[in-house]
């Protein structure tokens, strides 16, 4: 490939029959070399290789440059990069490439973005700034804008379009057809057409494909469906992820207290929020409250801490409940051997458990109704596993030490020590979102404590008792 060959994406489509594990998106080869034409300052050969890629694409490419080539890739593409590349760029990415921006330049991409992507930029930012941006922004533009930040983080409000399609109830439909070709600023993308009343309340939708193939003449009020699931403007995007993914919408009509028209938000915003929301229980799981893999490593480490923190005096405890027994580890030499393997099976099934039902309750498949039903199942399920892997244990433990009696000890304590996670693998999280407190936050370091100090207390405990 010589150095001004066209930097090419890779095309299913094209390539299906030349290789079969050909993929859309980047690879290594393609960001190194833009990297190299970076570097030697060609900037037309870039304008042109990057000119059909997708804002995705672009965006999925700045975050894989090298920081300080990110500003001069910023500058060689000024005025040639698709506003929305600035919404798909990773938060500490794209905070960081912001700093460096005035709030002209700033402001000349934010009000070319749809105002729920707009709005998430603005937000990241800190007060100061965030009004030196909108004092650049005409004062139309600016008010909405503002009223999006006025809205709760993560809610409906935050999410909504206002550009949406509303007609009366009295309209004909070939009136409606006439409405959409004369109006210059449709919306970009829409799927249905709400009908309100005098008051703009929503009272029914019209999907297009029915308004397409319905006669000019019909009604609006005779064709529409009057079933429809209304958001307030203030529920959580996780509830609303939910009513999308329960009732397959396409889009939803959001409405104020005062149950008016005041915005739509479609699918392709909440695939956005189902990603997130998923990612988020996953960090938050294993101890990390956000991403940080684009972020410096300062705010990363303090990000960190606290839970790293918490699990120092959590193992703490555990050290306590084994120190309870020293006399029986210093006389049995093999116990302190065998002891991490009841810990760490107990660990891994009550996370196991743990993540099924953190995600479970997320999607509120997992309810009071259904609980302890799904509870008993995860009983019998620990049970079974837990038999099983205490009589392989308990054999190897014989053959390895010779002693039947440590082989029943740590036997039996496995047994113990699997039921007692699964069963607090499903209780935690269960008490923790009763308690309005987000079961992907805390459940972990709850689980692997108990399920550490049960295991070392139940097999400690025994051997002691049997042994000694």
């Amino acid at each position: 490939m010589t150095s001004e060959e066209p930097i090419r994406q890779a095309d299913p489509a094209a390539d299906e029959q030349q290789d079969s594990s050909v993929q859309y998106g980047l690879n290594d080869e393609i960001v190194q070399k833009i990297q190299d034409a970076i570097r030697e300052g060609r900037a037309e050969y870039i304008q042109s290789a990057l000119a059909e890629w997708h804002s995705a694409d672009i965006a999925d490419l700045i975050e894989q440059l090298k920081p300080k080539l990110r500003s001069t890739f910023l500058g060689i593409m000024e005025g040639k990069l698709d506003p929305d590349v600035y919404s798909d760029l990773d938060e500490n990415v794209r905070d960081h490439l912001v700093d460096e921006m005035a709030p002209a330049q700033i402001a000349a991409f934010i009000n070319e973005l749809d105002i729920d992507d707009a709005v998430d930029v603005l937000e990241d930012l800190e007060e100061e700034e965030q009004q030196d941006v909108l004092r650049e922004i005409p004062a139309e533009d600016r008010a909405a804008l503002e009223e999006g930040l006025s809205y709760e983080e993560d809610s409906a409000g935050r999410l909504m379009q206002r550009d949406l399609i509303a007609v009366p109830e009295f309209w004909s439909i070939g009136h409606t057809i006439d409405f959409l070709r004369d109006t210059v600023d449709l919306p970009d993308e829409f799927y249905e057409i709400f009908v309100v009343d005098p008051r703009h309340r929503p009272i029914g939708t019209i999907p297009l494909n029915r308004a397409m193939r319905s006669k000019r003449e019909v009604a609006v009020r005779d064709i529409m469906d009057i079933e429809q699931k209304l958001i307030p403007v203030d529920m959580d995007q996780e509830d609303v992820a939910y009513l999308f993914q329960q009732y397959r919408l396409a889009s939803a009509a959001v409405v104020n207290p005062s149950g008016m028209l005041i915005g739509v938000i479609t699918v392709d915003d909440i695939v956005d929020v189902i990603s997130e929301e998923a990612e988020e229980d996953l960090l938050l799981l294993a101890g990390v409250p956000e991403d940080d893999l684009f972020g410096n490593v300062l705010s990363t480490a303090r990000i960190r801490f606290p839970w790293l923190l918490i699990n120092l005096f959590t193992a703490m405890a555990a050290s306590a409940a084994i120190s309870m027994f020293d006399a029986t580890l210093e006389a049995i030499i093999a116990l302190a051997v065998l002891m991490p393997i009841v810990a760490s099976m107990g660990g891994n099934a009550g996370t196991q458990t743990l993540t099924v039902a953190v995600r479970a309750i997320a999607t509120k498949e997992l309810t009071s109704a259904n609980m302890f039903r799904i509870l008993n199942k995860e009983m019998i399920v620990a049970s079974l596993n837990g038999s099983f892997f205490a009589i392989l244990i308990g054999l190897i433990t014989w053959a390895w030490f010779g002693d039947p009696l440590i082989s029943i000890v740590i036997a039996t304590a496995m047994v113990v020590n699997v039921v007692v996670a699964g069963t607090v693998g499903m209780l935690v999280p269960v008490t923790l979102e009763k308690l309005n407190i987000d079961p992907a936050i805390a459940s972990s370091v709850f689980v692997t404590t108990t399920t550490d100090i049960i295991g070392f207390v139940a097999f400690l405990g025994l051997a002691t008792l049997v042994l000694i």
